[in-house]
């Protein structure tokens, strides 16, 4: 049994958790966090999840991501995931999300890190992870349109490549 914290419309934790699986009450929300890894040659590393997975089974997702669980931080849950899912240990403790996406039921926070990692040193999750592979923008985007990818939006596919390496909405 997995739990979460819960949290209010401003991200107040509420003082209690949450049973993953059940149904969320009115005006309550939950934090999931996203890293992608950028190399030097403008590629994101990707993931392919397993086969048996529940959710999404066989299809390619960014490098990793995961809902934070009880007591976790955004920065502790990003860490944890990265390191559960791939292998990679990356320390988070001064690591600022690049942007946050609200959506129906919690907070997304996505994590833009710059690292050239040698995939065979990975050691991949086997309850979560088949595969990883470095891939372009335009890869990641043929994928998508193939229903090879989640069902992200383009856009965001976008966002994330252009704002791999800076902060902020201005250009500079």
């Amino acid at each position: 049994m997995e739990l979460w914290d819960v949290y209010d419309i401003n991200r107040e934790k509420r003082e209690r958790t949450w049973i993953r699986g059940k149904e969320l009450g009115p005006g309550d929300f939950h934090l999931i966090i996203h890293v992608c890894i950028f190399n030097s040659n403008e590629q994101m590393l990707i993931q392919q999840r397993q086969s048996f997975k529940e959710g999404w089974p066989n299809l390619w997702d960014l490098t990793a991501g995961g809902s934070a669980i009880a007591g976790d931080t955004s920065q502790a849950a990003a860490e944890r995931e990265l390191h559960e899912e791939i292998g990679l240990k990356v320390d988070f403790k001064h690591i600022r999300p690049h942007f946050t996406i609200n959506f129906e039921y919690g907070f997304d926070d996505f994590y833009l890190i710059q690292k050239d990692v040698e995939i065979h040193t990975l050691t991949l999750q086997y309850e979560e992870v088949q595969n990883v592979k470095w891939a372009s923008k335009e890869e990641i985007l043929k994928l998508i349109k193939n229903e090879e990818f989640l069902p992200y939006y383009e856009s965001l596919i976008h966002l994330l490549f252009d704002s791999r390496d800076k902060r902020g909405t201005i250009q500079g």
